[in-house]
């Protein structure tokens, strides 16, 4: 039996991933953070899912068109978002936790409504997705 792909995210990934509901930059990307969440997170023993965090480009961004390299084209708006998240969640590069682990860091740093200052730069945050999805783990 093959070992799965080892997961790498951004800090601000670990968000993206709780509140993803299908929407993308583009369908390569879209289709690619579909296998990550519910194919890897979401799936049954799921929270057992090692992800290691790093700085530079990570498993979600591999076919963003926004890439460059291992950076982004939209690199301070992204550096702001990562830097926030990191400080939030008590994240630094090189560091290994479980999907379960984030989720639980998540639940204790973030509450609802947070994501305003949290998210102010994502273009995605007025969709509400992610303020649903963490408003959901709250109830749990």
């Amino acid at each position: 039996m093959t070992q799965p792909e080892r997961i790498t995210f951004r800090p601000h990934h670990f968000l993206c991933a709780l509140g993803f509901a299908g929407v993308g930059y583009s369908d390569a990307f879209t289709k690619n953070v579909y296998h990550i969440v519910q194919g890897r997170l979401r799936a049954p023993f799921g929270g057992e899912t090692e992800i290691t965090v790093i700085e530079t480009a990570d498993s979600i961004c591999a076919p963003c068109p926004e890439r460059r390299g291992s950076g982004c084209s939209k690199f301070e708006k992204i550096t702001g978002l990562d830097q926030r998240h990191a400080v939030a969640l008590g994240l630094s590069p090189g560091q290994t936790i479980t999907w379960q682990e984030a989720q639980t860091r998540i639940r204790n740093a973030v509450q609802p409504g947070d994501l305003a200052q949290l998210c102010q730069e994502c273009q995605w945050r007025p969709l509400g997705t992610c303020e649903a999805a963490l408003k959901r783990l709250h109830e749990t």
